[in-house]
């Protein structure tokens, strides 16, 4: 039986090496019942002098070992004739007979002693002469750091000097076989149990190669303490090369002391009264740092065991640290490549069929199981897509950085991660698409669509491990196929592309006879405040155009949806843009409209949005389409929607002021009283005063000429009107013919060419985001001017009815000098509000297409023509 058994501990190792005590009593009874049937035998000296040499214990008397013969249930034990004969030789030589000194002794027989002595030692025995150190206590000492063997004073220099550079070897085959007792557990992973395999086999070489050793020193006399050292010393440095790993790796995890100390005296420090009512409350001590744990949130990593990816960092980095050394670089590949085995399989059945095997939280990838298909079906977020499968480093293809809930810390400042979430450097380059191409293959699996794995792998390719380039190649084809599946399914079985038409056809606007329609028959809706609108009704109104025109692409109509978002438009943009632009902003409606309630509350006097100010579009699909046309997308698709519907209702409204002012108030003229005294006003911007006895026809006697205060303002209305309508359809038609339509043939010509399911995404999120910018709906003051200006003219339209009644009262000779002069005044400052935010406007978008925004040089030309036309 060995007496270096280390037992297995499921937490903190616990330095203990000894026998137990039941052990203990048994095997010293057995040892002193043998003992009472020993004769002494003749001295050492005699023994020598006949030239023979035992290999059974010699210490200056002999024992007869037929004697074990009488204890079958001892002689089957392994190593019996090594069991030391003293009391309790681990504690530190208490009771035992005082061993005799060594210096009368003759040089050869010293050796022949030290000789068996060494053999005990290097299985991590004690010898007679060959102890272990006094400072060893096995209680207090870390087994993995190996037991320390000193030899006695009293052998000679020369001897001794040989033997120390044998005793590392007894220390590092005690620490190896204790790390591979402790790290055996199940709680270590399978990376470890690979690991502690790959070490025990190596162990065996060893072991094989002491059992020879032995051998020759029982049966040949030329055997010396020479040839020992030439048969070993290869040993001793492959041995030192595992024992520092196992030491690098055992003291990695930097076993928790700290906080089992201040356990340990929390019961003095605390009160106890408390503890019970917070443990009774659900939040003790215990719970709180459990569920600090889950999330990441803890403020140490002590608790996280070496395994995993972290594992192989290690190795991998010792290797790199020694690659000059061929016997370490020999070493610990064959290590990496043993304990990477089940690394590698977990990864392969990741990336083959989309399931994440992983029971130890070892692999690079994690689940979120919270998140299923059933979150997606209810709420179309891309949630699923950027949440259900990570990394465990945090990390994300647009690189993002920064501490997230859920990641563990370094163990140390800018060290690794613990555990699985420290990705071996092998795999550092390919992370990313592990996780894509598993997750593409889950996304497949959750459509019910069964993956099997490829029966055409040969037996090479099942052996597979990372210092391997087949290994990689089989990576990069795993991804492949994965893109390719999932993005055939897409497009062929979930019609992607006539749902991308479809969105084109109601957000941008292409084909918009629904939305003229549906605009006049929800007038009197969009006039009401947002609370006071009815969805239900805009959403029968919304039915009803969408089902009036029998056309083959108004297919998934039934998925429109009518919402009402929480803010206006341009000040959600302008919230958007302060915080990062809207790349970076993944907020939803709901989200914006808390925002802006909160400063509502200092806004008590900001009268209710309009109807007409708030009207989106939403957009439904199913999983897993809802991974392309995710709220990210929609997001932006609603955003381009209500910029351009704010237009069409501009327009509409500009229309239908020119209409009204097409009546007879509009279009007759009016002639000045002769006979009538007015004095000018000088407010009024006319070259001959005003006068309000003013009246359609002239008298018949003799005609009068016609009323030019009255003339010139109406001139002035109809030129404003004129030159707003001008200004909305020019940025419609830009937006419209400039912007979306060659976009959106280039998306097109992109999508026939797309390769991968991270192409079809990014593309589409490009394309989505490079209409906003040639929109001008990215850049803080092409938005504060534009806003402007387009809230100018909604202002001027609701106005038609005023200015017709203004009209109607100078005909009718009952207008006053202040309705003349309150006339005058609205005009002036609709014209100068009008005209300088034009040519703040203008001057921007000059600036922007020179400097950043080349596409906005077409929208340049089109507001010129409108700057001369009013000059």
């Amino acid at each position: 039986m060995e007496l270096y058994t280390p037992r297995t501990q499921t937490g903190s190792r616990k330095k203990n090496i000894t026998l137990s005590q039941k052990e203990y009593s048994k095997i010293t009874g057995t040892i002193a019942s043998v003992r009472r049937h020993r004769l002494h035998q003749d001295d050492i000296g005699e023994e020598f002098s006949n030239g023979r040499v035992h290999s059974s214990r010699h210490s200056g008397r002999d024992w007869d070992e037929p004697s074990f013969i009488a204890e079958t249930s001892f002689v089957k034990a392994p190593l019996n004739s090594r069991v030391s004969l003293g009391g309790n030789t681990i504690a530190n030589h208490k009771g035992k007979a005082k061993q005799e000194s060594l210096d009368h002794v003759p040089l050869d027989v010293q050796e022949a002693m030290i000789l068996e002595d060494l053999l005990y030692v290097l299985m991590g025995i004690e010898g007679e002469y060959i102890r272990f150190h006094q400072d060893y206590s096995p209680d207090e000492d870390d087994p993995i750091q190996g037991v320390r063997f000193v030899v006695d004073l009293s052998l000679d220099p020369s001897v001794r000097n040989l033997v120390e550079r044998l005793l590392p070897l007894g220390t590092y085959y005690t620490g190896i076989t204790a790390f591979i007792e402790h790290r055996s557990h199940l709680d270590y992973g399978l990376v470890n149990h690979a690991l502690c395999a790959a070490i025990r086999d190596m162990l065996k070489d060893y072991q094989t190669l002491l059992s020879q050793l032995e051998h020759s020193f029982n049966t040949s006399p030329q055997f010396s303490l020479q040839k020992l050292w030439f048969y070993i010393h290869p040993t001793v440095h492959t041995l030192s090369l595992i024992y520092q790993l196992t030491l690098q790796l055992g003291t990695a995890d930097d076993p928790s002391a700290d906080l089992s100390s201040s356990s340990s005296d929390s019961p003095s420090t605390s009160d106890a009264e408390e503890e019970a009512r917070n443990e009774a409350l659900g939040i003790g001590t215990a719970k709180l740092k459990s569920a600090l744990s889950e999330n990441g949130l803890g403020s140490s990593n002590a608790g996280i065991a070496v395994k995993g990816g972290e594992v192989l960092s290690i190795i991998y980095e010792r290797m790199q640290n020694m690659s000059g050394d061929p016997t370490a670089n020999m070493v610990y590949a064959t290590l990496l490549r043993e304990a990477g085995t089940p690394y590698v399989s977990m990864l392969k059945e990741w990336v083959m069929t989309g399931r994440l095997v992983d029971p130890y939280e070892e692999l690079m990838v994690k689940e979120s199981k919270f998140i299923n298909r059933g979150i997606l079906e209810m709420d179309y977020t891309d949630e699923y897509w950027e949440r259900r499968y990570t990394l465990r480093d945090g990390s994300t293809i647009s690189g993002s950085k920064g501490h997230k809930a859920g990641i563990p810390l370094p163990r140390s400042s800018g060290g690794r991660l613990p555990g699985g979430a420290c990705i071996p450097p092998l795999l550092e380059g390919w992370k990313h698409k592990i996780l894509l191409a598993g997750k593409y293959l889950n996304v497949i699996r959750e459509c019910g669509i069964e993956i099997r794995r490829s029966q055409n792998l040969s037996d090479d390719d099942e052996k597979l491990s990372m210092d391997d380039e087949r290994f990689y190649t089989f990576l990069a084809d795993a991804y492949t196929h994965a893109n390719q599946t999932l993005l055939q399914l897409l497009l062929k079985d979930q019609d992607l592309i006539p749902r991308l038409r479809s969105l084109k056809r109601y957000f941008f606007l292409s084909q918009s006879f629904f939305l003229t329609h549906l605009l006049d028959l929800s007038a009197n809706e969009l006039r009401k405040s947002t609370r006071s609108a009815s969805l239900v009704k805009l959403q029968s109104l919304l039915e009803l155009t969408l089902n009036t025109e029998e056309r083959e692409d108004t297919m998934f109509r039934e998925d429109v949806k009518v919402v009402m978002a929480g803010s206006g438009l341009y000040d959600w943009l302008m919230k958007i843009i302060s915080t990062g632009g809207i790349g970076s902003e993944r907020v939803g409606e709901g989200e914006i409209g808390n925002l802006n309630e909160e400063k509502k509350d200092h806004k008590d006097d900001k009268k209710p949005l309009l109807a007409s100010d708030t009207l989106a579009l939403d957009y439904h699909v199913k999983f897993p389409l809802s991974l392309v046309i995710s709220r990210k997308t929609i997001l932006r698709y609603q955003l381009i929607f209500r910029f351009l519907l704010h237009l069409k209702h501009v327009e509409q409204s500009l229309g239908a002021m020119w209409i009204e002012q097409k009546t007879r108030p509009w279009r007759q003229r009016v002639y000045q009283n002769p006979n009538s005294n007015s004095n000018p006003d000088p407010t009024i911007p006319s070259s001959s005063s005003p006068t309000p006895n003013a009246h359609a026809h002239p008298p018949s006697s003799s005609p009068s000429p016609p009323e030019p205060e009255f003339e010139k303002w109406r001139q002035r209305v109809f030129l404003l009107r004129t030159r707003m309508l001008s200004f909305i359809q020019q940025i419609l038609s830009f937006a419209t013919f400039e912007v979306l339509e060659p976009n959106w043939r280039a998306l097109e010509g992109k999508l026939d060419k797309v390769g991968t399911v991270d192409e079809l995404l990014r593309d589409h999120l490009d394309f989505l985001d490079t209409c906003l910018k040639e929109c001008m709906l990215t850049s803080a003051k092409l938005l504060k001017a534009y806003n402007k200006l387009i809230v100018t003219c909604a202002t001027f339209a609701l106005y038609a009815a005023p200015y017709t009644k203004s009209a109607n009262q100078a005909i009718s000779e009952t207008e006053t000098a202040e309705g003349q002069r309150r006339r005058w005044e609205y005009q002036l400052k609709f014209e100068k509000n009008f005209d300088h935010w034009f040519k703040v406007f203008l001057d921007c978008v000059q600036f922007y297409a020179s400097s950043e925004n080349g596409s906005l040089l077409p929208l340049v030309v089109r507001l010129s023509s409108i700057s001369r036309r009013s000059s």
